[in-house]
């Protein structure tokens, strides 16, 4: 039973509000929609005929007023200023709204008849401009990401560049370091060595390395990379072959 006392006011949402309700399949959306469009309807009827009513008595007797006084126009009669103040009532903004909401309602009740079930027309605005805000404000936030990434990318690839130019060309520097179970390799060049992003597997001589992490250092070789040696090989494509015509390698067991 309650069902049917929420319907009507359920109705009146639009639909992607309706269809957040979690017994949305429950709810007689039929029923409901015919009863607060009649509602609706008849609710505007009345505030209609009470505005009719009140305007148009109101402008007749002032009407009437300023005929009477010195001020108006003697030669106005009194079905006049009746018609004149049936001329603006009609066309005054506050009669169209009311009767738009007239029309509304009657509309809501003849769409169930095609199984369609529309909202009030003031919800389904406010529920389309949240969305467009809502759309709006992930958008900006996701460009202003992307683009202070692609600023920072930017930013890093011209200091580099610049860093690049006025380094002299030296041989790399290898600098080996063991303990009981492994075994690292870590390269310092005077250039960015292209394509060498972790975790890319780089192989030196016979032995294969993953590249573990990049990092900037001072010059000449502000360029470290550090790599992990691999128990057994993985020749590929993919793997990037290092043959430096590097300085000694120092051994640090």
């Amino acid at each position: 039973m309650w069902i049917y006392l929420l319907a009507p006011f359920l109705s009146l949402l639009p639909t992607r509000w309706r269809k957040a309700v979690s017994f949305y399949d429950a709810v007689p959306w039929r029923f409901g929609t015919v009863i607060s469009g009649l509602v609706e309807s008849l609710i505007a009827l009345g505030v209609l005929l009470y505005w009719y009513s009140y305007s148009v008595t109101t402008w007749v007797s002032a009407g009437l007023d300023s005929a009477l006084s010195k001020s108006g126009p003697t030669e106005l009669t009194e079905h006049d200023i009746g018609f004149a103040a049936l001329v603006i009532w009609f066309t005054h903004p506050l009669t169209w709204a009311i009767a738009l909401v007239c029309l509304e309602g009657l509309a809501r009740i003849c769409s169930t008849l095609t199984d369609t079930v529309l909202g009030v027309f003031p919800l389904y605005v406010a529920e389309k401009v949240y969305s467009r805000v809502s759309r709006r404000g992930h958008s900006q936030t996701s460009a202003r990401a992307f683009s202070q990434g692609h600023l920072s990318s930017y930013v890093d690839a011209v200091s580099e560049k610049v860093l690049t130019t006025r380094l002299p060309q030296v041989p790399d520097e290898l600098s080996l370091t063991k303990n009981e179970s492994e075994e690292f390799l870590e390269i310092s060049a005077s250039h960015p060595k292209p394509d060498w992003d972790p975790p890319r597997i780089i192989r030196y001589e016979d032995r294969y390395y993953r590249l573990e992490e990049c990092s900037r250092g001072p010059a000449p070789r502000p360029f470290t990379y550090r790599l992990r040696r691999l128990a057994a090989g993985v020749p590929g494509r993919t793997v990037l072959t290092y043959s430096p015509n590097q300085s000694p390698i120092s051994t640090t067991p």
